[in-house]
């Protein structure tokens, strides 16, 4: 489980445990129930209205292959990213403290691997994190002060968030403000699912009046957080690696198209920013230009071709930016034809890590 992986932003996956809870609409589609629940009947996935569903942690056995990765990349001289968790989510409440105490000692332990840790609940990392970290091998707990080096976080683990829509970009501010907390490797978000416009020069963080231990009292309008540069008034740093995808077909559900420019604008964002950009895949949808007086109607009713709504979008600002444009034909036709290229360029960057 995980010794190399097709997923092209890691070298490897690592699944301390399996199972987790729908939260989000990125999740209408999770591989990860379809595979383990679904398929193999592992777990039993949680979603609101259901229940939490079931936890199972992973073999004695799969939690030694990191050590044989730390020892392979050090005998290389490399420092391979290893995608942790890609079956469950480390920061989900519903896992016992021990485990996640257990996965950071796994990580304390491999230095020579870049942990990619990804998270839908990127509000709950440091209250999370901590606790884990109250938590000794014998299952008791501190009471006191965390020793120093339980209570940093390891210099080799990156931490990132999904965002799938401009509503779900609030994870980006829980992100940084984590990062702030925690100085992890680096932050990085992943944009995939990407099923609406994002723009990440601008997360809005609350509307009315509000008071904010690090801000000034704001008394009207919004505030907002630049989450490419960071806002250097609330001392948040910036994003340090964006990865965008589009949605594949898993079990019954089926996948969402993506408007291509809502990828080209997150990859134009982040070229003016200077922050690494990946690609991983268009999805099973891609762009459909009908010949000239075509009639669409019946490949529309069939599901071949959908229409993508570019400004279909609550925020009014974000409708007026150029780089959302207006509707688009959308046909399935698989992502084995879709591919991973974007306007004929595969995007393959990762950001740079200290030793």
């Amino acid at each position: 489980m995980g010794e190399i992986t097709a997923i092209s932003w890691a070298d490897h996956t690592f699944n301390p445990w399996i199972g987790c809870m729908k939260v989000s609409p990125a999740c209408d589609g999770c591989y990860a129930e379809a595979l383990m629940d679904t398929r193999y009947g592992r777990v039993e996935w949680g979603a609101p209205g259901a229940g939490p569903g079931t936890r199972a942690r992973t073999s004695a056995g799969n939690w030694q292959q990191p050590v044989r990765w730390n020892k392979a990349a050090l005998a290389k001289g490399s420092r391979p990213f290893v995608f942790c968790s890609s079956l469950a989510d480390v920061f989900d409440n519903q896992v016992p403290h021990q485990w996640r105490r257990d996965l950071f000692d796994i990580i304390r332990s491999t230095p020579s691997l870049i942990w990619l840790i990804l998270t839908k609940r990127p509000q709950l990392i440091g209250r999370l994190y901590a606790e884990a970290q109250r938590i000794n091998a014998d299952g008791t707990r501190w009471t006191s002060e965390l020793p120093r080096d339980r209570a940093m976080w390891p210099r080799n683990a990156a931490i990132g968030t999904t965002v799938e829509d401009q509503t779900r970009a609030i994870n980006l501010f829980h992100l940084a403000c984590a990062a702030r907390d925690l100085s992890p490797a680096f932050t990085f978000a992943s944009f995939e699912p990407l099923l609406g416009p994002v723009d990440p020069t601008r997360i809005v963080i609350h509307e009315g009046p509000a008071r904010f231990d690090d801000w000034p009292e704001v008394s009207t309008g919004i505030v907002t957080f630049n989450a490419l540069l960071g806002a250097p008034s609330i001392k948040l740093p910036p994003l340090g690696w964006a990865i965008t995808g589009g949605e594949t077909d898993q079990g019954k559900h089926r996948a969402r198209p993506t408007h291509p420019m809502w990828f080209q604008s997150l990859r134009d964002q982040c070229a003016s920013a200077g922050i690494p950009y990946h690609h991983k895949q268009n999805g099973e949808w891609t762009r459909h230009r009908p010949s000239a007086g075509g009639d669409l109607g019946g490949d529309v009713r069939a599901g071949r071709v959908e229409i993508v709504h570019g400004e279909h979008h609550t925020d009014e600002e974000l409708c007026k930016r150029s780089f959302f444009p207006g509707d688009v034909y959308m046909a399935r036709v698989g992502k084995s034809r879709t591919g991973r290229l974007l306007d004929g360029v595969e995007h393959n960057a990762r950001p740079q890590v200290a030793a």
